[in-house]
């Protein structure tokens, strides 16, 4: 089986007049089936750039790019358009919902664009079971006004997950979420990864990297670092060590 993810020496340059930006410098990556990475580096590092190419948003100028198998380097945009919709789900750092459409209808929308075009009922059946599978089965009918911001978040993912991608691509998905609704997320990632969903999730905290199972660091265009995590965190852990910081806080001396 290929990787998900396959990057040959892919350079990404662009041009401000006489001025060249060399972005990303060569990198080599791959991405196995099944794996959940972090890719972590300070602004400037090429990071996002690296994360555009992965997202088929962006082309490298050079190197070959291989997404579950197909070259993706040299696609047009009405290619690289379809294979987003087919292949890739997205999480962004804002969730990006329509504030007058409920959770259900907001998980259907990639599925008008998809080809051939489903059904009213299967869209409806493949939404709720995308809402089932990030915890929210309850709330599908209610309007994001009317949710968290990490269930907003979780609506996001479910979203993200409804056309059965390939690889799932997360852009600081904690970014706008508090500590403790920052851990249910990536709790709610861990478990979609353990389900066999594969995640690339661009992030500039440690203690967010410390979730996935492998961590890649970029510096100036190049990838220095690329290792398997550690001390990799567990959400579930991690909330219940929260819980109990919180009550002893509560709980009056003497």
């Amino acid at each position: 089986m290929p990787p998900i993810i396959q990057l040959e020496k892919i350079h990404k340059t662009y041009r401000n007049g006489d001025m060249a930006v060399h972005a990303v410098r060569g990198v080599d990556l791959q991405i196995e089936k099944g794996e959940f990475v972090a890719v972590m580096g300070a602004s400037g590092s090429g990071k996002s750039t690296l994360m555009n190419i992965l997202g088929c948003l962006d082309q490298p100028s050079e190197g070959r790019y291989l997404l579950d198998g197909i070259d993706v380097s040299r696609l047009g945009r009405d290619e690289l358009a379809e294979i987003r919709n087919r292949k890739l789900g997205f999480v962004f750092q804002g969730f990006n919902l329509l504030s007058r459409t409920t959770a259900i209808e907001n998980i259907e929308l990639p599925m008008f664009y998809s080809r051939p075009p489903l059904r009213g009922r299967e869209r409806r059946e493949r939404a709720n079971k995308a809402l089932q599978l990030v915890g929210l089965g309850p709330r599908g009918d209610h309007h994001p006004n009317q949710l968290s911001g990490g269930q907003q978040q979780r609506v996001a993912i479910a979203r993200a997950l409804v056309m059965q991608p390939a690889l799932l691509l997360a852009d600081e998905p904690t970014g706008n979420l508090d500590s403790r609704t920052s851990i249910e997320i990536m709790g709610a990632f861990q478990e979609l990864n353990e389900q066999g969903i594969t995640i690339a999730m661009v992030t500039h905290e440690l203690d967010v990297a410390h979730y996935a199972r492998r961590t890649v660091i970029m510096r100036d265009g190049l990838i220095l670092t690329d290792k398997p995590v550690e001390s990799r965190l567990d959400a579930k852990v991690e909330l219940k060590r929260l819980e109990a910081t919180h009550t002893q806080t509560l709980t009056p001396s003497g």
